[in-house]
């Protein structure tokens, strides 16, 4: 695990990752803004990764002191998501269980793509070409990547 601090995210270094110390094991940077080259809109992916199922009550607890609304699941098991709070920079946020499997999925697609560029490009034109189709539609351009997404979980195993 990498734990994020602040040159990295100002607003996790500062805040989440010591009001949550001693629950979580560290903070993921996922998502495309974690792949050097790949097609990224500038709002950044984390996953907060938690020592044990029974400390996520807690974290919730805590996150919502600094302003994140739990969304739930989102319809994703093994993972709890969050709304960034008003005024500060907008972020995806979500609670995991080190063992969760969708934890090892995001580092798993990832830790590929970093150290498969050639990979990394031809997701990244994917990804372009579905913005400009689905601008508007998240859940459909989340779908049109998922057999990409699945091929490139495939390779890495």
């Amino acid at each position: 695990m990498t734990s994020i601090g602040k040159r990295h995210f100002g607003f996790c270094g500062d805040e989440i990752a010591p009001l949550l110390n001693g629950l979580i094991v560290g903070i993921e940077h996922v998502g495309s803004t974690a792949v050097r080259g790949v097609a990224a809109k500038p709002i950044i992916d984390m996953d907060v990764v938690v020592r044990s199922r029974e400390g996520i009550p807690r974290v919730i607890e805590k996150l919502s002191t600094l302003g994140y609304r739990h969304l739930g699941g989102l319809g994703i098991a093994g993972r709890e998501a969050f709304e960034s709070p008003k005024g500060k920079p907008s972020h995806h946020l979500y609670v995991c269980n080190f063992d969760s499997r969708e934890l090892r999925r995001h580092l798993a697609f990832r830790d590929y793509l970093r150290s498969h560029p050639d990979d990394a490009l031809p997701y990244s034109e994917l990804k372009k070409s579905l913005a400009g189709r689905y601008r508007n539609e998240r859940d459909a351009y989340t779908g049109a990547k998922k057999n990409f997404v699945e091929k490139i979980l495939r390779s890495a195993g």
